[in-house]
C-alpha cells in the first residue's frame, strides 16, 4: 500500500491564502490545473505498472530500495515545486515509480484465475468510489477540511498495522487493513477535494499528488481484497 504522510503538501505558508482572498476565476483555474495534473499522474503511474509487470520478480527483490526512492521523490517534489519544469519531472518520476512498485501486486493478481477481471473490477470500483466521493465533497455543506488530526491518526494506525502484518502475514488482518484503508482514503478524497476547492494547497501539483495517493491507495486496497476473496487458497 502506498501509505504516505498526507500532510507533506500543506504547510503554514500557503501560496494561496484562502478561498476568500481569491477570485472565482483563480479558483476555477487552480482546480482545472490540479485535475489535469492528476489525470496525467494516473497515466504516468499506469505506464510504470505496464513496464513493471513483466519485471515483477526483479522488482520484488528491490522493493525496499524502490519505496525509499518513492519517498525521496515525493520530498523532492516539495523542494522543486516552485521550479517550473523540474517540478513536473519530479512529480511524474514519483508517479511512475509508484506504478513500478505496484507491479508485483498486479502481476500476482493477473496470475490468478480470472486475474484480469479482478484487476478490472478493482479499477472500476476505485473510479466509482473516487467519483462519488468527489461529487459528495462538492455538494455537501459539511466542512471536512477540519478533520486533519483524526484522519492523520487513522492513517498512522493503518500504517502501523500494515507494517506489523508484514511479519505476521495474517490474511484476516490483511482484509481488515485493506477494508479500513478503502474507507479512510474514500474520506480523504472528500478532504482533499475540499482543500483543493478552498485553495488550501500551495500549488496544483500538491493537490494533484494528494488525489493521486487517494486513488492509488483505494485501488491497491481493493485489489488486495478482491485478490484475497478471489483466491482458491
Amino acid at each position: 500500500m502506498g501509505l504516505y504522510d498526507r500532510d507533506y503538501a500543506r504547510g503554514n505558508d500557503f501560496a494561496f491564502d484562502s478561498v476568500y482572498n481569491k477570485s472565482e476565476a483563480q479558483i476555477v483555474s487552480f482546480v482545472k490545473e490540479t485535475y489535469k495534473l492528476f489525470a496525467a499522474s494516473l497515466m504516468a503511474g499506469a505506464v510504470g505498472a505496464y513496464v513493471g509487470v513483466p519485471l515483477a520478480a526483479s522488482i520484488s527483490q528491490y522493493f525496499i530500495p524502490l519505496v525509499i526512492l518513492e519517498f525521496a521523490l515525493i520530498f523532492g517534489v516539495q523542494f522543486a515545486k516552485n521550479k517550473p519544469g523540474l517540478n513536473l519531472v519530479m512529480m511524474f518520476a514519483f508517479t511512475f515509480i509508484t506504478g513500478i512498485t505496484t507491479a508485483p501486486l498486479l502481476a500476482y493478481t493477473l496470475g490468478m484465475a480470472g486475474g484480469a477481471t479482478i484487476v478490472g473490477n478493482a479499477f472500476a470500483m476505485t473510479s466509482v468510489v473516487f467519483g462519488a466521493m468527489s461529487f459528495f465533497a462538492v455538494k455537501t455543506t459539511k466542512d471536512f477540511t477540519t478533520y486533519t488530526k483524526p484522519l492523520m491518526i487513522a492513517l498512522l494506525v493503518i500504517l502501523g498495522f500494515s507494517l506489523l502484518n508484514l511479519f505476521l502475514g495474517n490474511p484476516l488482518l490483511m482484509v481488515l487493513i485493506s477494508g479500513a484503508a478503502v474507507v479512510l482514503f474514500s474520506i480523504m478524497v472528500i478532504y482533499d477535494t475540499q482543500n483543493i476547492i478552498q485553495g488550501n494547497y500551495a500549488t496544483p501539483i500538491d493537490g494533484a499528488l494528494a488525489l493521486y495517493l487517494d486513488f492509488l491507495n483505494i485501488f491497491t486496497s481493493l485489489l488486495q481484497l478482491f485478490g484475497i476473496f478471489g483466491s482458491d487458497e
